[in-house]
This record gives C-alpha cells, sequence and structure tokens, in this order.
C-alpha cells in the first residue's frame, strides 16, 4: 500500500495506459481521479474499481480545455489534497510530411502538450503549498523517432510532441525542485493496448521488415500494466531522488 492516504489524478483514464494505471494506483491504496473525455469508458472503469473496494471519482473532462479543467481541479478536492497527477492523454494524427495539414499538427500538439500544460498548472499550487508532489507525464519512445511509424505511414508531429514532453519535465523539475515535487515521464514503447495492439500485431503478423515485434529486442509488445508499474515507481517515496528523468519502458528498443 505504497500510496495509502494519496489522492491521485490519472487523465485519460478510461482505456490503455491510463486505465491501466488508475488501477495500478489504487491497488496501492490512492484514491483515484479518473479523468477522461468517453464518459461510457470512465463509466465502465468507475464500476471496476467500486466492484474492487477501491473507492475513486470519476470526472468527464475534456483536457486540453481550460475550463473542463479547471472543474476537474474542483472536483477532485472533494476528496483531499491532489498529490499525485498523471499526465497521460496524448496521441494525435499521423501523416507523411507532405500529407500533414496544419490541423493534423495542432491538434497532435494540442492533445499531447496542451493538455500537459492545463493540468500541471492547475495542480501545482495545491502541491506546492503542501510542499509534496509527483507528476508523472506520459512520453514515448517515439520522442526518438520510431521508425515503423516513421517509415510506413509518418510520425513527425507525434515524435515532435513526446520529445516535447522531455523538455517540459526537465524544465519543471528543476523550476518546482525546491517545492517538494518532483516532475518526471516515461516513455513506453509499443504497448498492446485496446487500440495500438491489434496495428501494431498485424505489422509482424504481415512479415513487415520494420514491424516493432521484430524490432524490439525483447521481440515481444509491452503490456499496459508494465508501463502502470514504472509510473507506479515514479509516483511513490521509493522514487523520492528522482525528478527530471525519463524512465524508457521499451523492451530494449
Amino acid at each position: 500500500m505504497r500510496l495509502a492516504g494519496r489522492v491521485a489524478v490519472v487523465t485519460g483514464a478510461g482505456l490503455g495506459i491510463g486505465k491501466a494505471t488508475a488501477l495500478r494506483l489504487a491497488e496501492e491504496g490512492a484514491q483515484v481521479v479518473l479523468a477522461e473525455r468517453d464518459e461510457a469508458r470512465l463509466a465502465d472503469v468507475d464500476a471496476l474499481l467500486h466492484d474492487a473496494g477501491r473507492p475513486c471519482l470519476a470526472v468527464a473532462c475534456d483536457v486540453t480545455d481550460e475550463r473542463s479543467v479547471a472543474n476537474l481541479a474542483e472536483a477532485a478536492a472533494s476528496l483531499g489534497p491532489v498529490s499525485i497527477l498523471v499526465n497521460n492523454v496524448g496521441g494525435g494524427r499521423s501523416g507523411r510530411i507532405t500529407d500533414l495539414t496544419v490541423a493534423d499538427w495542432d491538434h497532435t500538439m494540442t492533445l499531447s502538450l496542451r493538455s500537459m500544460f492545463l493540468c500541471t498548472r492547475a495542480f501545482v499550487p495545491g502541491m506546492r503549498e503542501r510542499g509534496y508532489g509527483r507528476i508523472v507525464c506520459l512520453s514515448s519512445g517515439a520522442r526518438n523517432g520510431t521508425v515503423w511509424n516513421a517509415f510506413h505511414v509518418g510520425a513527425s508531429a507525434y515524435s515532435t510532441a513526446k520529445a516535447g514532453v522531455t523538455g517540459f519535465i526537465r524544465a519543471l523539475a528543476i523550476e518546482l525542485a525546491d517545492d517538494g515535487i518532483t516532475v518526471n515521464a516515461v516513455a513506453p514503447g509499443p504497448i498492446d493496448t485496446e487500440l495500438a495492439g491489434p496495428y501494431l500485431r498485424k505489422m509482424h503478423e504481415d512479415g513487415l521488415e520494420y514491424s516493432p515485434i521484430r524490432m524490439t529486442p525483447l521481440h515481444r509488445l509491452g503490456t499496459a500494466r508494465e508501463v502502470a508499474d514504472a509510473v507506479l515507481f515514479l509516483s511513490s517515496d521509493e522514487a523520492s531522488y528522482i525528478t527530471g528523468t525519463t524512465l524508457d519502458v521499451t523492451g530494449g528498443r
């Protein structure tokens, strides 16, 4: 029960890594605030946690919208001071550089970086006031270029956004060091989530030379639980002397 007595906010908690992270933090005693735009997914995870006897709060939230994030912070405060923030929302649109539209580019930056900025800004004041906080942001192995996506469909916007996460956490870790707040990132490699898994496996099954399973030294996709374990570590007091660091969960890639 490493997180007993802590309140943790997890964005994008309705699916994949966000869902696995919410469940993992709750297993370790945290009261989890589930933030998710899709209300059906939100209700499913909420029910799952309550059925397991793990109290949580489900909040429908668009983390790219400033007013919606303010409402999330207000709702989360009803459980008590927020000690942990997991900025999980990200993604965007793929496309080769000559096909990628300005709207595609802006959408990717908004989803991956604006959301992170808004949520962090909303919860830092409370953490600073108490002299304690854990902020974990989801980056990606794609920050250095993901060969399979870059080669097959183009991924410059997504890779740029995830590289931006590295700069964000590095600068913020220094800014908040005197406030007892650590800021780190977890960078997943190819993960077998509900949305990405079928696409990533199909590359391998189709015999493509640049497929994630073939190019990953461990020769398999990771699981959402494995990423959640890394988030849990950085959210806990076991990582109290780690800040400004990106932890790769990439199977050795």
